[in-house]
C-alpha cells in the first residue's frame, strides 16, 4: 500500500507540474495577478520543490524492500549514472538563466520575448533535462536498489511521454514553425551525433 501512495504522490507531482505550466492557465493567472504575475514562476518552483522533497521524505519512511543485493560495482555504476545525469542537467542550463527558470529572478515569462535555444546540448536533443533525470533516477536505483527507487524511476518513465507532449505543444504555441523545424530535425531524448 505505501508504494501505491508513493506512485499517487508522483502522479500529483507530475500532474501539477504540467497543469501549472500550461499557457492558457498562465495567461489566466496573468490577468488575475497583474504585475504580481512576475512571481508566478517562483511559486510554481517552490510548490514543485516542496512536493518533490515531500515525496522523497515519504519514500525514506517506507521500510526498504531490496530488489537485489547491491555490490560495489552497482554502486559505482549508480554514482556514474547520477554523475552523468548531473552533468547533462548543468549543460542543459548553460544557454539560459537558471535563476529565471527557477523564478528567483522575478519576470513575466508571457511578456518577455524568448529565444528558442538550439545550441550546446540542445543542438543534439530537445529535452536534455529529462534525459539528465533519467540518468539520475537509474543511478539512484543502482546505488539504492529498493522498490521505492524503482517506483521513482517507473513514475518518471510513465510521465515522460505525457510531459514531452504537453511541453512541445506549448513550445509550438510560443515559437510556431521554428519549433516544428527543430522538432523534425532534433531527437527528443536520444541524441544522434552523425552529421
Amino acid at each position: 500500500m505505501p508504494y501505491f501512495f508513493l506512485l499517487l504522490f508522483w502522479a500529483v507531482f507530475y500532474f501539477t507540474h504540467t497543469f501549472f505550466a500550461r499557457l492558457k492557465l498562465k495567461r489566466k493567472f496573468q490577468r488575475i495577478m497583474g504585475k504580481a504575475y512576475k512571481w508566478y514562476r517562483f511559486f510554481y518552483t517552490l510548490w514543485s520543490s516542496l512536493l518533490f522533497l515531500a515525496i522523497f521524505l515519504y519514500a525514506a519512511s517506507i521500510p526498504a524492500e531490496r530488489l537485489f543485493t547491491g555490490t560495489d560495482f552497482t554502486q559505482y555504476l549508480g554514482l556514474m549514472g547520477a554523475g552523468i545525469g548531473t552533468i547533462i542537467l548543468i549543460k542543459s542550463f548553460k544557454n539560459f538563466s537558471l535563476w529565471k527558470f527557477s523564478g528567483l529572478v522575478p519576470h513575466d515569462d508571457l511578456e518577455e520575448k524568448q529565444e528558442l535555444v538550439v545550441v550546446g546540448i540542445h543542438k543534439h536533443l530537445r529535452h536534455p533535462i529529462y534525459l539528465g533525470l533519467i540518468f539520475i533516477f537509474v543511478g539512484y536505483l543502482l546505488f539504492t536498489p529498493t522498490l521505492a527507487s524503482l517506483v521513482h524511476l517507473v513514475a518518471l518513465m510513465l510521465y515522460l511521454p505525457v510531459g514531452i507532449y504537453y511541453e512541445e505543444k506549448k513550445l509550438i504555441a510560443i515559437f510556431g514553425e521554428k519549433y516544428k523545424e527543430y522538432q523534425a530535425t532534433v531527437p527528443a531524448l536520444i541524441p544522434r551525433f552523425t552529421r
